[in-house]
């Protein structure tokens, strides 16, 4: 058996689709931010991401947190570089996409690894979120930008502080799907 099949055979079918609808908001959500980056940073020397990338990378702090399974994040990193590659919807990085795209994932999956957490509060949600915005800035730069130290420094301590709030994003929107899970589903009918 190959280690990509084991691999895969640690997630369930509900992992499975929580990672494809993730990835897919993920991808959804990209082209309605993206606009608002450029008009809201087009005049500074910094990627754009650098700032809303916090914003995309809720999705894979979320997705891990729901499955708590360690690949999750990559999962959804590469099926998104996968279909924009395939697609052409977002960016116009080509194959590259799925370096861009997958590099976060597995920056964070293995930083959470070291650090032995899942997810699990908000200071590892903060540091998730965190290195995979720094990692997709710094791929992002490495394959359009290639910027100067001062500019790649500045966004990239920018895109630390971006993505870390969309770790606590994605851990405040799982503390409420925890919340809403527990309830008496009897009070529903």
């Amino acid at each position: 058996m190959s280690i990509w099949r084991k691999f895969l055979n640690r997630f369930s079918v509900y992992d499975l689709l929580i990672i494809a609808m993730l990835s897919a908001a993920g991808i959804v959500c990209k082209p309605i931010i993206t606009p608002l980056s450029h008009i809201l940073l087009g005049a500074f020397p910094i990627p754009p991401g650098a700032v809303t990338g916090g914003l995309y990378m809720v999705w894979l702090v979320l997705g891990f947190g729901i499955t708590g399974k360690r690949g999750t994040m990559t999962l959804i990193g590469l099926v998104q570089g996968i279909v924009v590659m395939a697609t052409g919807m977002v960016g116009s990085q080509g194959v590259m996409s799925l370096l861009s795209y997958t590099m976060p994932g597995i920056a964070a999956d293995l930083g959470l690894l070291i650090a032995g957490h899942r997810v699990c509060c908000l200071p590892c949600a903060f540091a998730a979120g965190m290195l995979c915005n720094i990692t997709g800035t710094a791929m992002v730069n490495f394959v359009n930008y290639r910027l100067p130290v001062f500019p790649l420094v500045l966004s990239l301590s920018i895109a630390a502080l971006s993505g870390g709030l969309g770790g606590v994003i994605g851990f405040e929107i799982l503390q409420q799907i925890f919340k809403f899970k527990k309830q008496d589903w009897n009070t529903y009918e």
